[in-house]
């Protein structure tokens, strides 16, 4: 058995918890750097959190120049309020964007330079600046990962920096704080925490892990402790996406799918993701569609052909999930109902841009190297066709027609995660 847990080192969940911010906060000193988004610093839920803060003692700066896919400007402005504050402790209260913005501005207030400077996997010295936590959507995780996605201003394309280094100090998880989460919001964050649940669950396994292997990377692989918490977020999401999408205000339903979203996050953040997110850093730049919108709409296509890998770990998605027939199906159908497009052609996607996406994914090997099935070009490429189509079976039947074709589309035998 081969297991390996690397989380936040204090997880706050339930109703009511937005009003520990303060007293947490001042574990760690006297001034703190409170960052948000505009929309979010209207909502009542900010506001529990800056009084608490202010409650407890502290001098508290207010960023609220975070922005969706956090470009470079936001970075920049966040960094040098920080540089005439000097805070003790950033807390964070939003979405993935915000969360992962406090990160790098905790990162690049700790140790200098620019984010570029720490693309490379675990090119973070040490410890950054302690961050807490709040988030305000159950999607992303980020409250308990190792990784900030931001916009490169070089290629305008999204980018992970990768570090156990950037998992928050605290996670405070208070599910009152996503009650105002828009249906759109709410859709495109839910099946997003759900991608994380089950790639996470379906990442490529080590073989033979070691201390070298373990040390050398912040997401190592399927393993024992991110198996049980990616099954056990899986199922707490499907059954409460859907409820939540269609009563924002129903508090029960947003608290599954918080507590599903942490412990995808957890899990993910130690197995890592694999090839809906490698494809939707292509379809987003092309698009500009979110990243939740882009990753959930490709899942299915991406859990069918992993099929021939992963038949007992698709059968057993599909008990949790109380799932009336496949998990592939299963997928499909609730993107269907929470609103996700049809078809990569829907967001406007011509079929000859395809090949080019294929190509651009593939680079990212940090994500492509974790997928259980060999990957290539041409079955990026067989995905993103499939799913262009709006039609998972598509990758079956071409299994079907195509027995003993390439390598990278007839391999039934999982990838090593090592690389």
């Amino acid at each position: 058995m081969f297991a390996v847990l690397r989380a936040p080192s204090q997880v706050l969940f339930g109703a009511g918890m937005a009003e520990a911010a303060g007293p947490v906060a001042a574990t760690h000193g006297r001034r703190v750097l409170l960052i948000t988004d505009p929309v979010i610093a209207s909502t009542p839920g900010f506001g529990t959190v800056e009084v608490s803060l202010r409650a407890a003692g502290l001098d508290v700066a207010v960023s609220t120049d975070a922005e969706v896919d956090v470009p470079s400007a936001a970075v920049d402005a966040a960094v040098a309020l920080g540089r005439e504050t000097q805070p003790d402790a950033i807390v964070a209260v939003g979405g993935g964007s915000v969360i992962d913005l406090a990160k790098v501005t905790a990162l690049l207030l700790a140790h200098g330079g620019a984010p570029s400077d720490y693309y490379a996997v675990n090119s973070v010295p040490g410890p950054v600046l302690p961050l807490i936590a709040l988030p305000t959507t159950a999607g992303t995780g980020s409250e308990a990962t190792p990784v900030a996605v931001i916009t490169d201003p070089a290629s305008d394309m999204k980018i992970g920096v990768a570090s156990s280094h950037l998992i928050p100090r605290h996670a405070i998880c208070d599910p009152r704080l996503t009650l105002g989460a828009p249906p759109v919001v709410t859709a495109h964050s839910g099946i997003d925490a759900l991608s994380h649940a089950i790639e996470g669950y379906m990442a490529a396994e080590a073989d033979d892990p070691d201390a070298e292997l373990v040390l050398g990377r912040p997401q190592v692989g399927k393993n024992a402790i991110s198996d049980s918490l990616a099954l056990t977020a899986a199922g707490h999401i499907a059954a409460n996406l859907e409820r939540a999408v269609q009563d924002g205000d129903d508090l029960e339903a947003r608290t599954g799918m918080l507590y599903g979203s942490l412990l995808a996050g957890i899990a993910f953040g130690n197995s890592g993701v694999s090839t809906a997110h490698a494809l939707q850093f292509a379809v987003g730049a092309a698009t500009h569609t979110s990243h939740g919108l882009g990753t959930g709409l490709l899942l299915p296509y991406v859990m069918e052909f992993n099929r021939p890998a992963r038949p007992d770990d698709l059968a057993e998605l599909a008990r949790v999930m109380r799932s009336p027939g496949s998990a592939v199906d299963h997928v499909h159908a609730l993107g269907q109902r929470i609103g996700l497009p049809g078809s990569l052609a829907d967001i406007g996607i011509e079929r000859q841009e395809l090949r080019g996406m294929a190509e651009a994914s593939f680079k990212f090997k940090r994500l492509v190297d974790n997928n259980p099935r060999p990957l290539d070009e041409d079955a990026l490429e067989a995905i993103l066709d499939a799913a262009w189509h709006g039609d998972p079976a598509r990758l079956s039947r071409e299994r079907s027609d195509d027995r003993g074709g390439a390598e990278g589309m007839s391999a039934l035998t999982s990838q090593s995660v090592r690389s």
